[in-house]
């Protein structure tokens, strides 16, 4: 019986090389970016609902990019705090800012979507990018950056949304170490030329790209993931490109508790639900291998099996994972993170659990 539990831990480790070599590997060894500016007319993109502090900051930063011919489209989302306001003054200070202001519809209630499908409209130039109120650009490049990725053909860009990093903050890492696993997955398979997702934190698409597929009319009664799941609908291998460069990453501030952090977990995976059948696919066997792997070796180890063939065995896994998540922490300047790459993915492994059995016991009415 030993053997038979040894011969299918050694499966699910080849299994588990294939994804962090096969695949992960092609965006974590990838080549570094070059950028080659471009003078293509974009639209920043910018919903915002009771950020009145963030956008104050936020907008400065927009608006003092280096970048020949854009404009910036601020959404109010039917904000009940000063942010409006603070959207008005700046579009009377500048000429290339336009202002959109919405109001509670009785069907759209609140709905991001319906908000982001009428600045959408109202956008004036023919490239979209898109950055949440929360965020902010790492240079004065970062539309230059983004839109350089732009061709003929690939006319959907997903970027890399970071977190800022808290000194002695545990959490902190492990958050981050999670946004970089989930960057690594987006990444790798665009690469790969199956893109499957997006951050709406920072990615950007040709604006009849929108209205070629109805815009978010095929998931607009789901409250969350207009950026998730408009990718996982327009996203192909003829149209999708990604961009990794530093100059185009965006930051925002992370959860500061594991209550709040295992929150947005249940509405990505909430939305992930929605997916296409081999996206949910291939993000389930991730999940699953990664499972099995522990509980086989855990299985193993207490019952003695021959050390000479298990340990081999795990170490090869673990250096196998340990250089690709390091590799692709490298490309996105978040190698503190891999430093305690087992613990990391132990405490990645319980958490996921723990959403998915909530989840199942749960109803989150809100998100729907």
């Amino acid at each position: 019986m030993l053997t038979i539990i040894f011969c299918v831990f050694v499966v699910v480790v080849i299994l588990q090389l294939f994804y962090y070599l096969g695949i992960f590997g092609k965006f974590a060894f990838a080549k570094p970016q070059t950028v080659t500016p471009k003078r293509l007319p974009v639209s920043i993109m910018v919903c915002a609902k009771n950020d009145a502090e963030k956008v104050k900051t936020l907008i400065p930063l927009l608006i003092s990019q280096n970048y020949p011919d854009f404009e910036l489209v601020l959404i109010d989302n039917a904000s009940s705090d000063d942010t409006l306001d603070i959207f008005e003054e700046f579009e009377k200070q500048y000429p290339n800012i336009r202002l959109v202001k919405v109001e509670n519809n009785e069907a759209f209630w609140g709905n991001k979507k319906y908000a982001l499908t009428l600045g959408i409209k109202a956008a004036s130039k023919a490239y979209l990018l898109f950055i949440d109120a929360h965020c902010y650009p790492t240079s004065a490049d970062w539309l230059t950056n983004m839109a350089s990725q732009f061709t003929m053909s690939k006319t959907i860009i997903i970027g890399y949304s970071a977190y800022e990093k808290v000194k002695g903050s545990f959490l902190n890492k492990i958050i981050r170490y999670d946004a970089l696993v989930m960057a690594t997955q987006r990444f790798a398979w665009a690469k790969l030329g199956m893109p499957f997702s997006g951050d709406g934190r920072n990615m950007a698409y040709k604006k009849e790209e929108f209205f070629s597929r109805n815009g978010y009319i095929s998931h607009m009664n789901i409250r969350t993931g207009e950026d998730a799941l408009f990718i996982n609908d327009a996203a192909t291998k003829k149209n999708t490109a990604i961009c990794f460069t530093p100059e185009s990453f965006t930051y925002s501030e992370a959860r500061t508790t594991f209550k709040a952090w295992a929150e947005d977990k249940h509405k990505l995976l909430h939305t992930a639900s929605f997916f296409k059948a081999f996206d949910k696919l291939q993000l389930k066997a991730f999940i699953f291998l990664q499972v099995a792997f522990f509980v086989l070796a855990i299985v193993l180890a207490a019952f003695l099996y021959n050390w000479m063939f298990l340990v081999p065995v795990i170490v090869i896994r673990y250096i196998a994972g340990w250089i690709t998540m390091a590799q692709s922490a490298k490309r996105l300047n978040e190698k503190d993170t891999v430093y305690w790459f087992p613990v990391m993915e132990i405490i990645l492994i319980f958490t996921q659990l723990y959403v998915y059995t909530t989840n199942i016991f749960s109803k989150k009415v809100h998100w729907k």
